[in-house]
């Protein structure tokens, strides 16, 4: 049995907690938040392999799980079905897998307030310094705490996040309170919306309470839009006491004006059923997107994973599914070599290319966004060929292009 560290307590932290402690290992968590990360982030696609690194983690998989959708439709402006592609999908949150996961590690090991300051290690262990004071010592350290990893920037600094050019409007709504017409055209159905330049897109998730039963449910939305680094971006990213927030403005701090001006342009360029939907939603929130790409995620005793190793834009909707994957990864190598750096490097062998493909991928498909809205006008035939696409390529399970290098096309390289 070896001693484990595992930095960051959000999905893929609790991953590999999950699934190295099931191994036999002696495994302490550290999260730098205080209290519950409930409410973090919102809808999330499920594909076989997330069912899987579930089952690893010890979490029972049933119809609990999400919601089922059968098929995608692409909506126009006039609120008129553009194209629909049949593509069945369970459609989960990003509360629901927390709870679960959270629920399989034991709470003694499951520690809160722990921001890490210092990293070091020698030829038999790495130590981890935190900012209140307290200290760790393990055989190795998994680091799975996000965009802007602390564990990266020790060891890696050079790896920054690099904006994307756009933002994501995101919320969930009640089915309730929306209309017959968006009930019967949209809610039921994984659904996009393509203005010039700018792509939404949304599916139904479970309620509070993980309700999944009709009339209980919310619609979860994503809502890409342009906003310009040195100005809109700033701007966007400052609530309405003046302060900026750089790394991410918290859910409650976005500004009254910018939401209402949201919504008044989802009137004018989007479907009206996805208008009433932001209209209707009560805590609209927003994310800048940017790129991680590592060019290095083993060093000696520690890994990166999930958000701390690669960010893919959401478009290719396999971040958790990603880091589930990286979990078990870690443990099948730790298993076959013992809590050593060759175990490491082993994973760092098999995944750093996989990592660095979805990187890829999800620019390409965030660049055929972009391109899809050259101004000028939008015939009908290209219309539906860009709904087409969109829907065939956006947030499906990409595993079996990742193995055969093909996870962007050819013509793109």
């Amino acid at each position: 049995m070896a001693k484990i560290l595992v930095v960051g307590g959000s999905l893929g932290g609790l991953f590999a907690a999950n699934i190295l402690l099931r191994q036999g290992h002696d495994v302490t968590l550290l999260e730098k938040a205080t209290g519950s990360l409930d409410g973090r982030g919102a809808g999330i696609v499920t594909h076989d392999a997330l069912a899987e690194a579930l089952r690893a983690a010890g979490v029972t998989v049933d119809d609990s799980l999400g919601v089922p959708v059968t098929k995608r439709v692409t909506l126009g402006a006039d609120g008129k079905t553009l194209g629909e592609m049949a593509l069945p999908q369970i459609l989960t949150s990003w509360s629901r897998l927390y709870h679960m996961l959270k629920e399989s590690f034991p709470a003694e090991r499951y520690l809160q307030g722990k921001t890490v300051k210092t990293v070091t290690q020698d030829a038999n262990a790495v130590q981890v310094g935190c900012e209140d004071g307290s200290h760790y010592e393990a055989e190795l350290l998994i680091a799975s705490d996000g965009i802007r990893s602390g564990v990266r920037a020790q060891l890696a600094p050079e790896i920054q996040p690099e904006y994307a050019g756009y933002i994501a409007w995101r919320g969930v709504c009640d089915e309730s309170v929306l209309s017959q017409n968006t009930l019967d055209t949209l809610f039921n159905y994984f659904g996009f919306c393509l203005p010039n330049g700018e792509q939404m897109l949304g599916y139904p998730v479970a309620g509070s309470g993980n309700d999944t039963r009709p009339g209980k449910r919310r619609y979860n939305f994503v809502w890409y839009r342009p906003a310009s680094e040195a100005e809109q971006l700033i701007e966007l990213l400052t609530d309405d006491d003046g302060h900026y927030h750089p790394t991410g403005i918290p859910p409650s701090k976005v500004s009254a004006k910018h939401i209402a001006n949201m919504r008044k342009v989802a009137q004018a360029i989007l479907a009206p059923q996805y208008a009433e939907i932001l209209e209707k939603t009560a805590s609209p929130f927003l994310q800048a997107i940017y790129d991680v790409r590592s060019e290095q995620i083993v060093f000696g005793r520690v890994a990166l994973m999930g958000d701390a190793a690669f960010v893919g834009r959401p478009h290719v909707g396999m971040g958790v599914t990603k880091a589930g994957d990286e979990a078990i990864v870690i443990a099948k190598h730790i298993s076959n070599l013992g809590a050593t750096p060759e175990a490491l490097k082993a994973y760092g062998d098999e995944r750093l290319k996989l990592g660095q493909q979805v990187v890829a991928r999800a620019q390409y498909l965030g660049r055929y966004m972009q391109a899809q809205g050259s101004k000028g006008t939008r015939d009908n035939d290209k219309l539906k060929r860009n709904a087409d696409t969109v829907m065939a390529e956006t947030a499906i399970d990409i595993s079996d292009l990742l193995a055969q290098g093909k996870a962007v096309p050819e013509s793109t390289h």
